[in-house]
């Protein structure tokens, strides 16, 4: 296993990384404080709890003032979609940290677009729920993360790439349809498909000895609160899934497999190599075939295919649709 496949094996999904950010009224995470089983049992209140305890304020913790470097990378090169390829071997230093910045750019407006459609899946959900109940109450606090945490990525897409990006129009369009479609665990799992493709990725990002610093903190604020939803869409899923007959397990395995193929089929958008000074086509190609970006891919979905398996969620139908963006 290469250095950057141990960085980035998907760490248990009850444990959390050690992380102390700048504020002197926060408190160190430590794996202790988030081992809690997905159970019925307290876990939304003691997800609320740590809400209360370990959120952090972007505007204090990352440096947007910081000069920006030109030989600081957006994501570990190893994630970069052409490391290892030709094309890559004849980019210049340079060349390589922009496509990887403009490729952290997209990952992060991606990641905003799917926010807001969580937050309007979330806000479907929970409309007629009892407003004194911990589902309820959670369910707002993670509403409350995900806009600070657009905003963080908006800023950050344009520190470090002056710009920011949107999926395909057609699917940009497509999507309004999810929060209206999208009902308990398909809901719910499609949050759990995103979060947890991404939570690898910036794990190993955080750590990059040559990441932007502004990307590093990013990142370790989003891993950090974004555990709390992981948890809190795994509780929900499989709240969600007892007594499910098999015509349901078999639609809604269907969809939640057909919003993470989109999800990570538009992580990455073409005009990334153009802003890179490619030709569009060429890297196009070369990405498609990298059997090393392939590998990190299947990689970073291990926990998650083991926890659809265990919902039920992981049908034959989904498991083509999830090996066509390498998730398996």
């Amino acid at each position: 296993m290469s250095d950057v496949e141990r960085r980035a094996s998907p760490p248990n999904p009850a444990e959390e990384p050690d992380m102390t950010l700048t504020d002197p009224e926060t408190t160190t995470v430590t794996a202790e404080r988030f081992r809690d089983a997905v159970d019925s049992d307290g876990v939304l209140e003691r997800l609320l709890s740590s809400s209360a305890t370990l959120s952090y304020d972007p505007e204090k913790e990352v440096d947007w003032d910081a000069p920006l470097e030109p030989l600081h990378d957006g994501v570990n090169p190893e994630w970069c979609t052409l490391y290892g390829t030709d094309l890559w071997e004849r980019m210049g230093p340079e060349q390589r940290a922009l496509l990887t910045r403009h490729e952290a750019a997209s990952v992060a407006s991606i990641g905003i677009w799917f926010e807001m459609l969580l937050q309007q899946m979330l806000l479907e959900d929970i409309y007629a729920k009892d407003y004194a109940s911990p589902e309820f109450q959670f369910a707002l606090t993670e509403i409350a993360d995900e806009c600070r945490h657009s905003i963080m990525f908006a800023r950050g897409s344009q520190l470090i790439a002056g710009r920011s990006y949107k999926p395909a129009k057609g699917l940009h369009r497509a999507a309004r349809l999810l929060k209206w479609i999208a009902k308990g665990e398909v809901a719910y799992t499609s949050i759990l498909v995103a979060e947890e493709v991404l939570d690898v990725m910036q794990r190993d990002w955080m750590r990059g000895e040559s990441v932007n610093p502004a990307v590093k903190t990013i990142c370790k604020i989003h891993v950090v609160e974004e555990s709390r939803h992981m948890k809190f869409a795994r509780h929900e899923t499989l709240e969600a899934m007892k007594g499910a007959g098999r015509i349901r397990r078999q639609v809604s395995a269907a969809m939640i497999a057909m919003v993470g193929y989109f999800i990570v089929k538009s992580l990455v958008q073409p005009d990334v190599y153009a802003e890179a000074g490619l030709d569009v086509k060429e890297a196009r190609k070369a990405a498609a075939s990298n059997s090393h970006h392939q590998s990190l891919m299947r990689l970073s979905c291990v926990h998650l295919m083991d926890f659809l398996s265990e919902a039920g969620l992981l049908t034959s139908f989904a498991k083509r649709m999830y090996r066509r963006v390498h998730m398996i």
